[in-house]
């Protein structure tokens, strides 16, 4: 979970690669470092944040054109000075950038102390960075050599890249687990821990795979595998804009991406939608089409904001399908003997492609015979390679940590796989498929009208950015996205928040409902609503503060609730997609008005790829 940058060419590398950390900040900022070679090597580290290491490096003149950058989300030691990347081996022969965990890491410790090899930090990775000096200096080996025999007595996950002092004229890297991406210049080189810190200056990269060992020169590219073997890079056009990337004008790149959501989703089913409206073609499910209808049991996998994502899905397969899905934490999923069988289906949802966790899932179950489709944003990342057929949702970047425009897109195509499934299996009719489809193709537009509650978004979040608590309720296709609102609160304003299925409120939940406790009541129309209707007179008999997010025009409801919030009209499987950005907009305003850190809150990062 921590952010990878390296350059090598004929540029200035300082300023490269401090840009290239801040795009990859969401992705950790406990601490910062960079190493630059030029003549010498200089390493600059710091805890906080990568403009606290860009106003260290300021006040040096030193640069050059190779140099290595990082920023971490602490595993293995506290965010401090020592522990910030790059670490060095004890004698200074290589410099270490990690992403991911070395589990063996203790056992190879204490084999090096015990030769007298002496440690600085409680980081895993210096422990690496002492096997490869070790065996590099003990064996008289090349670093290339001493990197690929480490590289082999190492267990965990790993994105890697290495400088070796007595050989400055190239990077390695190497990847298991852990993502990193190529970039191929003109003359220089880049390396990433995802594509948008490289697409400024080449739209060519290479996706490096489990095993791969890249040796980076300015002028050449050698990639091999840790066994070793050389093969041939596989080059790829990556179609990512610069303003992708921007915050163009807004306040957090979570904002940003709030507003995107309406392009966001006609990109997902842009060309996938036929142009009369009369079909579905999901040309990455194509030679799976016909396995997914006959499965008798679907398993959604997934963690955090996907499987909420996971959840809606569910409802909407076994409505329009009448397949039985069962919704899984992708982190539970791969510690137990789940029953699966030749012909299941597996479906795993992963925002960046490379969660630790769902990867896992998709092992152990392809391993039990199952097939296993993937739906990620990132193309060229894990889950694709290690499915057997999936879909792209084209959000486009994701920045900030918590997910919005990921859980609506990864919602759209859930719904377009029931769709065309439950077609094919004649479980709906040709007329209610077009309906279906002509209210997907009407979504992004009634989106544009949802967002326009920002300013009582706002409002309401001035009235309640001090509360302790908050209770989110919902039924039916809405239950998930109370899930959904009560994480968004809780992960970015860090106030206790906690999702239910309406009716669970008197079994427990209604106990806390008292006059300081605000609950959020998904309530837009559909055949709950007079159960909804219920619960929320029950809630006001108690004093509690309700705030009801409401179809258009429902006057009923408002005399109820102390605040509503109004979406448009929509067909239930995408009542769950409009329902959710007054929920998003709450919670960014409330944590704003809180001081909290919306684009990079305490404790997370973007993309969870260790344990």
């Amino acid at each position: 979970m921590c952010g990878i940058v390296g350059y090598i060419g004929s540029k200035a590398a300082r300023e490269i690669v401090i840009k290239g950390l801040k795009l990859l900040e969401y992705r950790g900022y406990d601490s910062a470092g960079m190493a630059l070679v030029n003549g010498e090597t200089r390493i600059f580290k710091c805890k906080g944040r990568v403009e606290d290491l860009e106003k260290m490096v300021s006040n040096s003149d030193f640069n050059g054109t190779l140099g290595m950058g990082h920023t971490r989300w602490a595993t293995h030691g506290e965010p401090n000075e020592l522990n910030a990347h790059p670490q060095v081996s004890h004698k200074g022969n290589f410099i270490v950038v990690h992403n991911g965990i070395i589990e063996n890491y203790a056992l190879i410790k204490k084999h090096l102390q015990g030769k007298g090899i002496q440690f600085s930090s409680q980081t895993d990775t210096e422990v690496l960075a002492n096997l490869i000096e070790h065996l590099y200096v003990e064996g008289d080996l090349t670093a290339e050599e001493a990197i690929t025999l480490a590289l082999n007595r190492v267990e965990g996950a790993y994105g890697l890249v290495i400088i070796c002092t007595k050989e400055t004229d190239r990077l390695f890297a190497a990847r298991k687990g852990s993502p990193l991406v190529i970039g191929v210049g003109d003359g220089e080189n880049f390396i990433a821990s995802d594509a948008t810190p490289i697409v400024e200056y080449t739209q060519r990269v290479i996706y490096l795979k489990d095993d791969d060992l890249a040796i980076i020169k300015k002028d050449e590219l050698v990639l091999k595998t840790v066994r070793p073997k050389n093969i041939e890079p596989e080059v790829k056009e990556v179609d990512l804009k610069i303003g992708e990337i921007d915050k163009e004008g807004y306040a957090h790149f979570m904002l940003k991406e709030i507003f995107e959501q309406p392009r966001a989703i006609h990109d997902t089913f842009r060309g996938r939608v036929l142009p009369d409206h009369s079909g579905i073609m999901l040309g990455g499910l194509h030679s799976e089409l016909e396995n997914i209808s006959r499965a008798e049991k679907v398993i959604i996998v997934a963690c955090g904001t996907s499987y909420h994502a996971g959840l809606l899905g569910e409802y909407i397969f076994e409505e329009y399908t009448r397949i039985p899905v069962e919704v899984e934490y992708a982190s539970e999923f791969r510690y137990r003997d789940p029953i699966i069988k030749n012909g299941d289906i597996v479906i795993a949802i992963s925002q960046s492609g490379e969660t630790a966790d769902t990867l896992a899932a998709i092992r152990i179950a392809r391993e039990k015979g199952a097939k296993v489709i993937g739906i990620c944003n990132v193309v060229g990342s894990s889950i694709p390679r290690e499915t057997d057929a999936g879909v792209y949702t084209h959000a486009g970047p994701e920045i900030g940590v918590a997910s919005t425009k990921a859980f609506t897109t990864q919602v759209t195509v859930l719904a377009m796989m029931a769709f065309e499934i439950g077609f094919l299996r004649g479980t709906i009719t040709g007329d209610r498929y077009r309906e279906l489809i002509d209210e997907l193709v009407s979504v992004p537009s009634k989106i544009e009208k949802a967002l326009q509650v920002n300013e009582q978004a706002l409002e309401l979040a001035r009235i309640y950015q001090n509360k302790r608590n908050a209770l989110y309720l919902g039924r039916g296709y809405l239950f998930p996205v109370a899930l959904e609102g009560a994480l968004k609160l809780k992960e970015i304003s860090y106030i206790h928040a906690e999702g239910y299925p309406a009716a669970e409120m008197k079994h427990g939940p209604i106990a806390l409902i008292d006059e300081d406790m605000p609950v959020v009541v998904v309530a837009t129309s559909d055949n709950t609503y007079d159960k909804i209707v219920s619960n929320i007179q029950e809630i006001k008999a108690r004093k509690g503060s309700v705030i009801a997010i409401v179809t258009e025009g429902d006057e009923f409801i408002r005399k109820m609730a102390d605040y509503v919030l109004e979406v448009p009209e929509t067909l239930p499987p995408f009542s769950g997609i409009l329902a959710v950005i007054p929920l998003q907009l709450l919670s960014y305003h409330i944590a704003v008005l809180r001081g909290c850190n919306v684009d990079q809150p305490r404790n997370l990062a973007k993309s969870v790829t260790v344990e």
